[in-house]
């Protein structure tokens, strides 16, 4: 240890700690710098015209028009003349046309020594230092502006190696036995192996053209990272950890290999050997840059939601639910309901679930839920909210498909939102195990609003940063400062409960072992379990859009549409939709790769058929939705084991085993059917209006 550090700290969390304060500081100061200008309007007046030296013109403004007019027609009467084609359409001077022309450039003239005046006149000392201000701030949004793809870079190499070194890659089992290390190294390898090729292969190509080579240092900075990858793996694969159970599997092994080790193979097996086109693997990687500001804001919100994990918020919601003594299925249905919230703040589902999947799960078991209902409640915390304002994913939607608005999108994502809440209520109520009776309010009203005495603070904090950076800066809470605006907020919430109200658990709550209790080891712990997130979430979204790339080359989506007979009517199309739509997002994909792939190809085909856009983008979120909750990838439950713990998973099949199926199946039968129902009736409900309607 260094300092108290630890050797992980120094090369991963801290070199993030440094990004994530750059994106936020560049963010702030497009902000600030606007309010800049107009201080220096107010300040000076013309602000515009004295941001750089005039000189006085050369130009007269008091020039003879009548002078310059007869001698501009003798001249071109002159060239007339000696001209031998001269004549050809006509030698006439029309000395109006001219006379018009020259009295506009006197006019220009004029205005040019006007304002180089009032420039000279107003461009004092205080101007000048003024500047000095305007041109730093300037300089620096245009570093910002020019540097974003290699900021992004700089992200995916510090958190790609941080996850590879902790073996903290999303998989579907976690790593156990000697075997499952082994493997997983391996399968890394090679995959890694294949991007490295793939990337040797772009820089080759760009070095043995003709035109200048675009993007080198790109380039390059794959072939290190993928490279570096590689050496891990190697080490890796001789160097297993003590703890390890000896043995194992290769069934479990191979579960335990990484996700974007399975893309990685596929798109390889296609680009490399089926295409013979090394570099389109890395190229469709590198979609990732072409929306690289957006993947900085994801990187952001991960951080804002590990950061929210440090503190007692989770535990303070709960207590307003506490003196009501809810059955198990209603407390869920208002913790869905408000996680909703932060969810779709951050951006990110997953962020969610790691940051309060813990409090929710202990919270739900202490109300006596079983331990596959809280599996299932804890998964779906980070699903309802992905169509509500500002959600990322409804603002990349928006980017790729000029057809539909965040503003429509989201009017009609809260009406999704309810629809779910209440059919996520309706069969939580229809599966219940037990009475659903609440405590009287002359018990539970009193210490229930009490409880909410405690996150007044939390509540000012939120609204009132929200409201200073409208005052100040004049920046509204939406979709596209809220990466800016959410980690400011939770970092004041951090420092507040930190080093003022420095709150504790009470008795029989959950106690999140990783909570620190200073602000400086807050943000270090935070920052450190961000670095290993978005490592793995980056490398699985660019691997997504490689896996899309397969699926986008072989034009499977479009040939099926223009050659199939099925699509004879909308309800046909529908069907097929979602069948296609839900198969993508079963295939492991990532959303926000998901949707690149589906604004290139099967959005086109939907439109075609005439389905309307916002209807067909609706359905697809509570597609993916319902993938991010079904076997066999099942994201969101992954996660949710990472947050909970493998051990609880392990302790709610030996609960649930001798019970139905339904209940020994919960965890994933539950969100299935909420998010199922929703997609047919989200799918087919506006068809069927629109039959009624047409009918009457």
């Amino acid at each position: 240890m260094l300092m108290n550090r630890s050797l992980r700290e120094w090369i991963s969390s801290f070199p993030l700690i440094i990004l994530i304060l750059m994106i936020m500081g560049l963010s702030l100061n497009e902000k600030i710098y606007a309010q800049v200008l107009k201080l220096g309007e107010a300040m000076f007046g013309d602000y515009y015209l004295l941001r750089a030296d005039i000189p006085t013109p050369s130009c007269d403004p008091n020039q003879d028009i009548e002078a310059a007019v007869r001698a501009q027609v003798e001249k071109m009467q002159a060239d007339a003349a000696n001209d031998p084609f001269g004549g050809v359409f006509g030698a006439s001077v029309d000395e109006s046309a001219v006379r018009t022309s020259l009295a506009k450039q006197r006019d220009l003239c004029v205005q040019s020594h006007e304002m180089a005046r009032i420039n000279q006149e107003k461009v004092t000392g205080a101007v000048r230092a003024f500047r000095v201000l305007d041109y730093a701030m300037l300089g620096i949004s245009d570093i910002g502006r020019k540097n974003l793809q290699v900021i992004l870079l700089a992200l995916i190499m510090v958190c790609a190696l941080t996850a590879t070194l902790a073996n903290h890659h999303i998989s579907l089992r976690s790593l156990e036995f000697v075997n499952d290390y082994k493997t997983s190294a391996i399968a890394q390898l090679i995959a890694n192996l294949a991007l490295t090729y793939s990337a040797w292969s772009y820089l080759m190509v760009g070095k043995s053209s003709s035109a200048a080579l675009l993007n080198e240092n790109t380039r390059i900075a794959y072939i290190v990272v993928f490279g570096m990858m590689c050496l891990i793996n190697i080490i890796q694969l001789f160097r297993i950890p003590k703890d390890a159970t000896p043995g194992g599997s290769i069934g479990n092994a191979l579960l335990a290999v990484p996700l974007y080790a399975y893309m990685t193979f596929i798109a390889a097996w296609f680009f490399l050997f089926a295409q013979k086109d090394p570099q389109g693997l890395i190229l469709y990687v590198d979609k990732i840059m072409e929306a690289a500001d957006l993947f900085l804001k994801i990187g952001l919100f991960i951080w804002a939601g590990l950061l929210l994990k440090q503190t007692h918020i989770g535990e303070m919601v709960f207590r307003i639910f506490k003196p009501w003594k809810l059955p198990p299925e209603m407390l869920a249905f208002f913790a869905i309901f408000l996680m909703a919230v932060p969810t779709a703040y951050t951006g990110a589902s997953g962020a969610i679930i790691v940051a309060m999947g813990g409090v929710i799960f202990a919270e739900l078991r202490r109300a006596g839920a079983r331990r596959n209902l809280a599996l299932a409640a804890t998964a779906m915390t980070g699903s309802l909210g992905v169509v509500l304002s500002p959600c990322l994913l409804v603002v990349i939607i928006a980017i790729f498909n000029k057809e539909v608005t965040t503003d429509d999108l989201f009017h009609w994502g809260t009406r999704v939102f309810l629809l779910t809440s209440l059919i996520f209520f309706v069969i939580s109520f229809i599966a219940k195990d037990g009475k659903m009776t609440v405590a009287p309010a002359s018990e539970a009203l009193k210490p229930s609003l009490q409880a909410f005495i405690p996150l007044i603070p939390y509540a000012l904090i939120m609204v009132g940063t929200a409201y200073l950076f409208d005052l100040l800066l004049g920046v509204k809470l939406d979709e596209n400062s809220a990466a800016t605006i959410v980690p400011v907020s939770v970092l004041l919430i951090v420092f507040y409960e930190k080093m003022i109200s420095k709150p504790h658990e009470q008795e029989g709550e959950y106690v999140d072992p990783e909570r620190q209790t200073t602000l400086e080891s807050c943000v270090r712990v935070g920052t450190t379990n961000t670095s290993e997130l978005i490592g793995g979430l980056l490398l699985l979204i660019a691997l997504s859009m490689a896996l899309s790339g397969v699926i986008e080359e072989t034009h499977f989506i479009e040939k099926a549409a223009a050659e199939g007979q099925f699509f004879h009517n909308q309800w046909a199309v529908m069907t097929a939709l979602i069948l296609v739509v839900t198969l993508i997002g079963l295939s492991g994909l990532e959303p926000f790769g998901a949707i690149i792939l589906v604004s290139g190809s099967l959005a086109k085909v939907a439109y075609h058929f005439g389905i309307d856009p916002i209807h067909f983008w609706m359905l697809v979120l509570v597609s993916f939705e319902l993938a991010f909750l079904a076997p066999p990838v099942g994201l969101n439950h992954l996660l949710t084991r990472h947050a909970v713990g493998d051990k609880e998973v392990q302790l709610a099949k030996q609960e649930a085993a001798n019970k139905n199926f339904w209940y020994r199946h919960e965890r994933y039968l539950l969100p299935m059917a909420v998010m199922g129902t929703t997609m047919l009736t989200v799918g087919y409900g506006p068809l069927i209006y629109k039959a009624l309607v047409g009918a009457q």
